[in-house]
């Protein structure tokens, strides 16, 4: 079996694409995989099929060589654009020998530890706060501390043990605040007022009034301040027992600082790349949770980075905000390793998500069952997704 090439195909997803890639190969099968383009990747797509050019005629058995092959061509540019091309080849050609030996990928990871996977419901009432988002979804737009309670009551009361939130500023324009990714005010400077934190603890407040004490409140603080509004936003917070605290800097040493400045676990990482990019953080004991974007770093990879985390007694959790095949990836990784956490995923979305692929993720209770089919466990529909030419 030799590749022969690629097709990549684009969906509208609201206020994001989801995009696919197919990698060909000359005895008809196919192994897909999702990436990205919407989250500072664009032109991601472009040096995917570069790579897969490079590619024709090789094996898709051999995943290592062709990754290491590719990490040599784009060494002196590594990570980036390049790193999630290298990710989204890596994952398809594991879907294709996994395909053709008629195993989950998985078990090309040693096996599943574990059969079910507890989630979080990722970015709760994120969608919710514009207007436009909550109408696409048809789920009730979120204009009060009120609308929160009642959002967190549903999640208890669908099962889920937990939530992930971000940053709401209601009667603001905008209405979230993510200065980190030059969204609103508060950017370039990326300070922390103690109107943010006010404004935060009746958040967490309303969502704890209805979600109830026992579930697991995580909370989103991205890119969003240095290292001195962490600490002002998390010292603000600490005494509120939440699960984790979510930051991404690039700094060990001040990830580190902020760890030790708290009594709430630090979860952190989901932006960077390799071994090479979380050694120093492991090392560095930075972080309680490891993050992990399986879409971003490739599933085999990703199982390698896992595998450096035990060896430093972390766990780990996906990042996972995707389409459905990605959560599917994502929920491989997860069955395959054993020091993992929680799986996250966005519960809100546009209604045509189910419908894009074959067999969606399959969740009860808050549980994620870990699909037993051949490879992800899923095809695309791809009928489904042209009818929804990206935006």
């Amino acid at each position: 079996m030799k590749i022969t090439g690629c097709e990549t195909l684009h969906c509208d997803a609201g206020w994001r694409n989801f995009s696919f890639l197919k990698l060909l190969t000359d005895d008809g099968l196919v192994g897909i995989a999702e990436y990205n383009e919407s989250y500072g990747s664009k032109g991601l797509t472009a040096v995917i099929e570069a790579l897969v050019d490079t590619l024709v005629g090789d094996d898709p058995y051999r995943h290592e060589l062709a990754s290491q092959k590719l990490y040599a061509i784009t060494r002196q540019a590594h990570g980036g654009l390049n790193q999630q091309a290298i990710a989204a080849i890596e994952n398809a050609m594991l879907d294709i020998k996994a395909r053709s030996l008629g195993v989950p990928v998985y078990d090309l990871l040693g096996g599943a530890v574990r059969t079910e996977l507890p989630l979080y419901w990722s970015h709760c009432g994120t969608y919710r706060m514009t207007e436009e988002n909550a109408k696409m979804m048809d789920r009730p737009h979120l204009a009060c501390l009120d609308d929160l309670t009642a959002l967190g009551a549903e999640v208890r009361e669908r099962g889920f043990t937990a939530l992930k939130t971000n940053i709401f500023l209601f009667g603001e324009d905008p209405p979230r605040h993510f200065p980190g990714f030059a969204r609103g005010p508060g950017w370039p400077e990326l300070n922390a007022e103690k109107k943010l934190v006010d404004a935060l603890r009746a958040q967490l407040g309303a969502l704890r009034e209805g979600a109830g004490p026992d579930t697991g409140i995580l909370l989103d603080l991205n890119f969003n301040f240095k290292t001195e509004g962490y600490l002002k936003i998390c010292r603000g917070l600490d005494d509120l027992g939440l699960f984790w605290f979510e930051i991404d800097l690039y700094d060990p040493d001040a990830l580190r600082h902020i760890r030790d400045s708290v009594k709430t676990p630090i979860a952190s990482c989901e932006s960077l790349f390799g071994l090479r990019g979380f050694k120093p953080f492991l090392d560095n004991y930075s972080m309680d949770i490891a993050i992990v974007d399986v879409p971003w770093n490739g599933i085999f990879t990703s199982f390698k980075i896992a595998a450096m985390c035990e060896a430093h007694e972390t766990n780990c959790a996906p990042h996972n905000f995707y389409g459905h095949l990605s959560s599917l990836m994502s929920a491989h990784f997860c069955a395959a390793i054993p020091n993992f956490r929680i799986m996250e995923i966005d519960i809100d979305d546009v209604p045509w998500k189910d419908d894009i692929v074959t067999a969606p993720p399959v969740i009860e209770n808050g549980v994620l069952k870990v699909p037993c089919g051949p490879g992800w466990g899923t095809d695309l529909n791809e009928k489904e997704i042209a009818k929804h030419p990206p935006s």
